[in-house]
C-alpha cells in the first residue's frame, strides 16, 4: 500500500505542480505585453494569458492531492513526526499559500485590467512582481523535493 500511495503523491505533484510552475513562470511575459503603452506584436497577448491563469488555477484544485497522498505515505511511513516531514509540510503551505494569495489573484487584476474591468481599483502589479512571486513558488517546490529525496535524518532507509 506505501508504494502504490507514494507512486500517487508522486504522480500528482509532478502532473500537478509542473504544469503551475510552467505557466505560472510564463504568465509575466504576457503581462508585460498587456501593460499600457506595452506592444502585443501578435495580438494574442490577452487570450495567451487568460489560458496561463486558467491552467495554474485549474492545476491549483487539482494539486489538493498532493498533501492528500503524502500525509497518507508519510502515515503509511510512520515518518509524520520526522523533521524533514514537518518542514516539507511547512513548506508546501507556503507555496499553496503565495501560490493562492499572491500569484493567483495578481494574475487575475492583470486579467480584469485588460479587459478593461472595472471591478478592480487598484492598478495590477508589476510584472517583475508576478516573476518574483512565481520564482519564490518554483524554489519552495524545488526545495520540497530535495527534502523528499535526500530525507535528512530520516531513519526510513533512503
Amino acid at each position: 500500500m506505501t508504494k502504490f500511495l507514494l507512486s500517487v503523491h508522486v504522480l500528482v505533484a509532478i502532473l500537478a505542480v509542473g504544469p503551475i510552475a510552467v505557466a505560472a513562470s510564463m504568465f509575466p511575459r504576457y503581462a508585460q505585453q498587456l501593460a499600457p503603452h506595452a506592444e502585443d506584436p501578435n495580438g494574442r497577448a490577452a487570450g495567451v494569458a487568460a489560458i496561463l491563469h486558467k491552467i495554474c488555477r485549474g492545476y491549483a484544485l487539482f494539486g489538493i492531492a498532493v498533501p492528500v497522498f503524502g500525509f497518507a505515505t508519510a502515515a503509511q511511513l510512520g515518518a509524520l513526526g520526522d523533521i524533514w516531514l514537518i518542514v516539507s509540510i511547512i513548506l508546501t503551505a507556503a507555496a499553496a499559500a503565495v501560490l493562492a494569495m499572491a500569484i493567483l489573484p495578481h494574475q487575475q487584476r492583470v486579467l480584469a485590467v485588460a479587459r478593461g474591468a472595472a471591478e478592480t481599483h487598484a492598478p495590477p502589479p508589476p510584472a517583475s512582481r508576478l516573476s518574483m512571486l512565481t520564482g519564490m513558488f518554483n524554489l519552495l517546490w524545488a526545495i520540497v523535493v530535495i527534502l523528499m529525496i535526500v530525507r535528512p535524518g530520516s531513519t526510513t532507509g533512503a
